[in-house]
């Protein structure tokens, strides 16, 4: 019997096979590294073993130091999660080698699936070679050999493009992965990505523990995920079920897995098999009752399954949460998560709860109210989960729960996730596909309505707490007209006898303003507004992130004209072949390439003209903001 477990990775995942374990009786070993040295998966172990450095490279991805923390702590098993290690065979031999029990599958089947290359051709599917692409091919897919989570991928549509990718896509793989294979696939545009959960016991028996649908995607990352994956036909699901099946039982496989398809014209293509546990299984363990890391336990430990799998119920969906700005690139965000919290909860965790009309909404998160989201790893905050009788159903609680959560902090992807999971194409399963946010990220990324009355709740919050702070009341401060402005919204209000009285915008009168909640009439209906400002000077109205607008400019904020300034915190991986100051750039040529959360960014020209000045150099670690290049715009 297992009796100590070492999970190797860090978070969301860590937190939740913790969550297991605490319930089987099971002692729990974190590993971290020095940027998550307070980070919740430590908090919440028994034990925590630190790995020197920061990067993923030096830290989580260095499983001989993995293996030395697990013996050191006294573990006798080791739980790889999702990322990272969980798909090196190398890694799963060193753990067997070391006398720890593995909770995955058999090296040997981690070698025939994990690359996806040789999982291609166990399916009998060649990839094209990079050399003997045409024009005819396109567009094709370059894409990791090696891993998963959309890094080392890119779409290629240009011929005279598809050297610089294979390049960016090897860079970006062996930074997450160790491992810079790619290879070169045709892309099926718009396709469903859709999934089959397998799960295998060392005895012979296999699940088929129903489909997944995970179409909506950025940058070939999952956003939403539902189980089943609604409307298809009956006869594909069985021919996924059984390719799956089939898939598995070829390479002896044992444990949990993933067998991975492109739905396109009513056939579906086989993308790869991943031999671990997804980000998305809480959507399976809903819809089936079960708990799929305590079936990978109960599975390394020799316990054989139950011939057939349990039945499934209703519906279950899934929304990743990312620190990260969807309407500028998808950029990744860090700094302090001041509050993470869900409607009828104090905070998050890897916790269900049941809700009177019988639908249960789940948060397994790796953060909670006050942790830094740091910029070495990926950023995903939390992972929301309703399930429910009906796709209808979860969807709209889920919708209505991301809706009023209380996430403060850096810029969100919260309300893109609302936005999608109203959306019409979204509600309407004949029309999922890949290109969604292809098609509707402008309209989807529009600021949300009420921002202004947000705004004015934030500038009367503001005055409320400063009249608390000087010992006066409304009465005391002065009549005229203040101006407070936040974003593009600039609010006007004086201090009347009976509190204080907006003068722009028009038609919003005042029935309360205190520090933390303010209460406005728009047009004959009263509506409250909690409040919520940090001393980094984020403001939180609701769902609304402001950021108070200086009456003045800072001239420490005045930069050159042409100025390319970084947008992200990271790590300057690569900078343009022979790019030097006083080349001619044209506006939109990749200059130089930042790693941030472990994921490759392009950084571009913003004008045509010439570079007179280049301050990137590769290794280097930039703030966000920091100056990287100059580009003198040519006149025209």
């Amino acid at each position: 019997m297992i009796s100590t477990v070492l999970v190797a990775n860090r978070g969301e995942i860590a937190c939740r096979v913790f969550r297991t374990c605490r319930e089987l009786g099971i002692a729990t070993v974190a590993v971290y590294s020095d940027a998550d040295a307070d980070a919740l998966h430590v908090r919440e172990a028994d034990a925590s073993v630190r790995l020197p450095g920061a990067a993923s490279a030096d830290t989580y991805l260095r499983g001989d130091l993995v293996v030395a923390a697990a013996l050191a702590a006294g573990a006798d098993a080791v739980h790889p999660g999702y990322g990272f290690l969980s798909e090196n065979a190398d890694f799963a031999r060193a753990v067997r080698d070391a006398g720890l029990v593995w909770i995955g599958p058999p090296p040997e089947a981690i070698e025939a699936m994990a690359s996806k290359t040789r999982a291609k051709e166990l399916m009998g599917i060649a990839p094209l070679a990079a050399g003997d692409v045409t024009d005819a091919d396109l567009p094709v897919l370059v894409k990791a050999a090696a891993g998963g989570g959309g890094r080392g991928m890119r779409i290629v549509r240009d011929l005279d493009a598809l050297k610089g990718e294979l390049a960016a896509a090897s860079a970006e793989a062996a930074s997450a992965f160790g491992d810079g294979e790619v290879f070169v696939e045709p892309y099926v545009e718009d396709g469903r990505h859709v999934e089959v959960q397998v799960l295998a016991d060392a005895h012979g028996t296999v699940w088929t523990l129903g489909t997944r649908d995970c179409s909506l995607q950025r940058r070939h990352q999952k956003v939403i995920e539902e189980a089943p994956a609604p409307g298809l036909p009956a006869a594909l699901v069985d021919e996924l079920y059984e390719r799956s099946a089939t898939a598995a039982k070829a390479v002896g496989y044992v444990g949990a897995g993933t067998v991975e398809f492109l739905v396109a014209d009513g056939r579906a293509h086989f993308l790869e098999m991943n031999t671990r546990l997804q980000v998305e299984h809480p959507v399976t363990e809903e819809v089936y009752g079960v708990d799929l890391v305590a079936l990978q336990l109960a599975v390394a430990e020799g316990t054989p399954l139950p011939a057939d799998p349990p039945l499934p119920s209703g519906h279950a969906i899934e929304a990743r949460l990312y620190a990260e700005d969807p309407a500028s690139g998808w950029t990744p965000q860090t700094g302090v998560l001041h509050r993470l919290e869900f409607p009828g909860r104090g905070g998050a965790g890897p916790l269900s709860g049941t809700h009177p009309q019988g639908v249960v909404v789940r948060v397994d998160t790796g953060y909670a109210s006050g942790d830094v989201i740091p910029v070495h790893y990926d950023a995903m905050l939390a992972k929301i989960v309703v399930h429910a009788a009906t796709r209808d159903e979860a969807v709209r609680k889920l919708a209505h729960v991301l809706d009023r959560a209380a996430v403060h902090g850096p810029v969100t992807n919260r309300d893109l996730l609302v936005t999608s999971l109203r959306h019409p194409e979204f509600r309407d399963p004949a029309r999922l596909g890949t290109g969604f946010y292809g098609r509707n990220l402008d309209a989807l990324t529009r600021p949300r309505g009420g921002a202004v009355y947000a705004a004015v709740a934030a500038a009367l919050s503001d005055a409320a707490r400063n009249a608390g702070r000087f010992g006066g009341g409304w009465r005391n401060l002065a009549s005229q007209d203040q101006v407070k402005a936040y974003g593009e919204h600039e609010v006007r209000y004086r201090h009347g006898r009976r509190g204080p009285v907006v003068t722009a915008p028009e038609g919003v009168r005042v029935v309360a303003a205190a520090p933390d909640r303010v209460r406005l009439e728009v047009d004959g209906v009263v509506r409250d507004f909690d409040v919520a400002m940090y001393p980094d000077g984020t403001v939180h109205v609701g769902p609304h992130r402001l950021a108070a607008r200086p009456r003045f400019t800072d001239p420490a904020d005045q930069r050159e004209p042409g100025s390319l300034l970084a947008p992200m915190p990271g790590t300057v991986v690569r900078v343009a072949d022979g790019l030097a100051p006083g080349d001619r750039v044209t506006a939109g040529q990749p200059l130089l390439w930042l790693e941030a959360m472990k994921m490759e960014h392009r950084i571009a020209s913003p004008a045509s003209g010439t570079l007179t000045a280049l301050h990137a150099v590769p290794g280097r670690q930039v703030e966000v903001g920091a100056l990287l290049a100059v580009v003198q715009e040519e006149q025209q």
